[in-house]
């Protein structure tokens, strides 16, 4: 027990950065899982930092940041989120935003969901990467629920550092199952019942996916998670879902631990899902959303990749339209 609170004896854990583009390309899939699974879990992050303080300059910016920008179109168009409409440049650092979002934490989930959406967003749909705590705390202004000082304050902590360095090293402990030489074997296991006792190994979706989750190589030899990756940790084991993945395949491997968890997400109507999320991409709204779309009220705002509907109390705060004149 916890503050007279029972502690839910499964926990996710879900290996993240804000600005990584495939965990932006997960998005509808995490949404749907998140609410279906409130209160039957722990869900926890782990911010990974993508970009760390000590990775080189790029010799030439420019070039970076173009090439930069046709990765996340190659990543877009297996995961058909949005993408800028122009990029101004590769992220110089994920520890702003990483310190923020872990910041949000603080103040309950709902108000972190949606911090690190808009961290999430400044990238994808602004294509001005939140790399500065300025910038971080500035996506976040406007999220309801918020206390924007307390944010400050929180990310600027010792003990907010201390939990992203955590995180930063915790994200490079990966476990056996995804290592290069492990994942092979391991990707054979299907979409077939778990077997009785302990449970563990990877869920993949049969016929693989473009970004199947290997953990990565870091400078100093060793390997991280790549991202996103989540681990489902319960009595008798865990289930590994590294890489991108359907929602049938996270429904699977969670509901190894919790039986009955629907196979298909939740789909109210578009009204609803907007107001409860507040910004839908089109592939949200394809998984989340059910009859007719758009809500009339919806703010729509254009990029590369089609369109960010905004929740009109959303939008009176966000950082997209407070750009518009």
């Amino acid at each position: 027990m916890t503050g007279g609170q029972a502690v839910p004896p499964v926990e996710v854990v879900e290996y993240t950065d804000p600005l990584c583009p495939w965990a932006w390309g997960s998005e509808p899939v995490f949404r749907g899982l998140r609410t279906a699974l409130a209160g039957r879990v722990r869900w926890r992050r782990v911010f990974c930092i993508l970009f760390d303080h000590d990775d080189d300059p790029a010799p030439d910016p420019a070039a970076e940041t173009a090439w930069y920008a046709r990765y996340v179109e190659g990543i877009a168009g297996h995961t058909r989120a949005p993408r800028a409409l122009r990029l101004s440049r590769v992220a110089a650092s994920s520890w702003p935003s990483s310190l923020v979002a872990k910041a949000a934490e603080l103040q309950g989930p709902e108000v972190a969901d949606r911090v690190l959406r808009r961290l999430r967003e400044t990238v994808f749909v602004l294509g001005e990467p939140a790399d500065t705590l300025g910038a971080a705390l500035d996506a976040a202004t406007g999220v309801p629920g918020l206390d924007t000082r307390r944010l400050a304050a929180d990310a600027a902590s010792a003990a907010v550092l201390d939990g992203v360095r955590a995180d930063h090293a915790e994200a490079r402990r990966p476990v056996p199952e995804v290592l290069p030489d492990a994942l092979s074997e391991a990707l054979s296991d299907t979409l077939s019942d778990p077997p009785s006792g302990a449970l563990s190994g990877v869920l993949s979706l049969p016929g693989g996916s473009p970004h199947p989750g290997t953990a990565r190589e870091t400078p100093d030899g060793g390997h991280r998670y790549a991202l996103p990756t989540l681990v489902v940790c319960g009595a008798g084991g865990r289930r590994v879902v590294p890489g991108w993945r359907p929602y049938e395949v996270y429904a699977t491997a969670v509901g190894a631990f919790c039986p009955g968890l629907p196979t298909t997400p939740q789909a109210p109507s578009g009204a609803a899902a907007l107001a409860r999320y507040r910004s839908l991409t089109e592939p949200e709204r394809a998984l989340l959303t059910r009859g007719a779309w758009p809500p009339p009220d919806a703010v729509r705002v254009e990029t590369a990749g089609g369109p960010l509907w905004l929740d009109p109390e959303e939008a009176d705060t966000h950082p997209a339209t407070r750009q518009t004149p």
